[in-house]
C-alpha cells in the first residue's frame, strides 16, 4: 500500500499531517510512505528526519501518483485532486461547508475523502478527534497573542515601587479552546471569568478556577447537541446574555472568543458598542474570525484598534504552533487509519457501516454522500 503526505497549498499554513514517529508506525502497519519534499520544514521537520523515518522523499507532481492513501492538514488545490487516483482515501480537514467546490472535484476523480472535522465525540473516536487537539492549542496559543498585545502584566506584581494588579480575562465559550484559554491565563496570573450557553461548563470553568457568568433559564438546559456542541440560542436567550455581557465586558483588560456552531456563520457576541465600551489597551483575541467572528468589529487576518482597544482577528491558530500543531494532528490521523488496516493482511479495509467512518466520510463512489451536504 502506498500512502503520500503533501505539502500544504492553503496560505500561511505551516503544518504538515505526519511526523517522523508516525511515519515509523504508517510504515509498520504496512505502508510505502512518500512525502513531499519541503513539506514539514515550516513545523520543524527536516526532509532527512522523514526520510530517517523510513519515507522517501517525493517531488510535488509524483507525491500523490498511485497513492492508496493521502494525507493532508487542508483541502487539497484543484490540481492536487487531478493527480489523485481513483479509489484513493483522502484524510484532512476539508472545510466540507465552505469548500463545496473542492468536494464536487473530489468526488469527480473517484477519491474516498474523510473530512476529519466530523469526526464524531464519541469515547471510540477521542484520540481522532482533530478538532479537539487543535482547539486545545489555539486557546493556548490566543492567551499568548493576547499576552504580547496587551500592555500590562497578567499577574500581580508587588515591588517597591508599588502594586501591578492582576489583568482581568473574560473568555467567551467554555468548549476545548475556551477552556485551554482559562487555564492558560490562570497560570500567567490572570483573574479570569468566562461565560457559555451550556449549563454543564459551569463546573468545568470553575474547577480551573475561573467564575462562571450565565442567564441560566430553561432554555440553557437544553442547549447542547447529544454530539457535545452548542445549539444556536434563541433572540430573547441573546438578548438576555448580550446585556449580562455588556456589564461584564466593561471591566475587562482582555476577551478572548471561542464561540463557533458547526455549519454556520459565528455568533456575534461582542457588539460595537460593547467594542467601545471597553477602556483604552483592553485586548480582544476572535478565535472564530475564520467564520464571520465573534466580535462585530474584528477582520480576518488583520490586527485592527478602535479607540485604543485591540482586535486580535489572526487567522489560523494552530498554524502558529505548528510544531505541537502538527504532531497532535498527526497522530489524530494515524489512529483514524489504523483501524482501517486488516492486521493479517496489511491491506485496507473499509468497514463502510462503522459508527466514525459513516460520520466522517464526504465522498465515496464518485458521489458527495455526507447527508449533511448533499441537496
Amino acid at each position: 500500500m502506498k500512502l503520500a503526505i503533501g505539502k500544504e497549498t492553503v496560505a500561511a499554513e505551516k503544518r504538515v499531517a505526519a511526523s517522523p514517529e508516525t511515519v515509523r508506525k504508517l510504515i509498520a502497519l504496512g505502508f510505502d510512505v512518500s512525502v513531499e519534499r519541503g513539506a514539514g520544514l515550516t513545523a520543524a521537520v527536516t526532509d532527512d528526519m522523514f526520510a530517517q523515518a523510513g519515507a522517501k522523499i517525493a517531488d510535488g507532481s509524483d507525491v500523490y501518483k498511485d497513492a492508496d492513501v493521502v494525507l493532508r492538514v487542508r483541502h487539497p488545490a484543484a490540481a492536487e485532486i487531478a493527480t489523485m487516483k481513483s479509489g484513493a482515501l483522502l484524510l484532512a480537514q476539508l472545510a466540507p461547508y465552505q469548500e463545496k467546490d473542492t468536494l464536487k472535484a473530489l468526488a469527480a476523480q473517484g477519491v474516498t475523502a474523510f473530512a476529519m472535522e466530523f469526526v464524531p465525540r464519541i469515547t471510540r473516536a477521542q484520540t481522532m478527534d482533530v478538532l479537539s487537539s487543535q482547539a486545545n492549542l489555539a486557546g493556548y496559543r490566543a492567551v499568548l497573542e493576547a499576552a504580547a498585545a496587551f500592555g500590562r502584566a497578567f499577574p500581580m506584581m508587588m515591588t517597591a515601587a508599588g502594586t501591578v494588579p492582576p489583568a482581568k480575562v473574560f473568555v467567551m465559550g467554555a468548549g476545548v479552546a475556551g477552556l485551554q484559554a482559562i487555564a492558560t491565563a490562570r497560570r500567567l496570573g490572570a483573574t479570569v471569568s468566562a461565560t457559555d450557553v451550556r449549563p454543564a461548563a459551569k463546573e468545568q470553568v470553575q474547577s480551573l478556577g475561573a467564575s462562571f457568568v450565565m442567564v441560566e433559564n430553561e432554555e440553557t438546559k437544553a442547549a447542547e447537541t447529544s454530539g457535545g456542541y452548542a445549539k444556536e440560542m434563541s433572540d430573547d436567550y441573546k438578548r438576555q446574555q448580550a446585556e449580562l455581557i455588556a456589564e461584564t465586558i466593561k471591566k475587562q483588560d482582555v476577551v478572548i472568543t471561542t464561540a463557533l456552531i458547526p455549519g454556520r456563520p459565528a455568533p456575534k457576541l461582542v457588539s460595537e458598542e460593547m467594542v467601545r465600551s471597553m477602556k483604552p489597551g483592553a485586548v480582544i483575541v476572535d478565535l472564530a474570525v475564520e467564520q464571520g467572528g465573534n466580535c462585530a468589529l474584528s477582520k480576518a487576518g488583520e490586527i485592527v484598534d478602535v479607540n485604543g482597544v485591540t482586535i486580535v482577528g489572526h487567522l489560523n491558530l494552530p498554524s502558529r504552533i505548528a510544531v505541537d500543531a502538527s504532531a497532535l494532528y498527526a497522530r489524530n490521523l494515524l489512529n483514524f487509519l489504523t483501524p482501517l488496516v486488516d492486521k493479517e493482511t496489511k491491506a485496507l479495509k473499509l468497514n463502510r457501516e462503522d459508527d466514525i467512518v459513516k460520520a466522517s466520510m464526504v465522498t465515496d463512489g464518485g458521489q458527495i454522500v455526507h447527508s449533511q451536504l448533499q441537496g
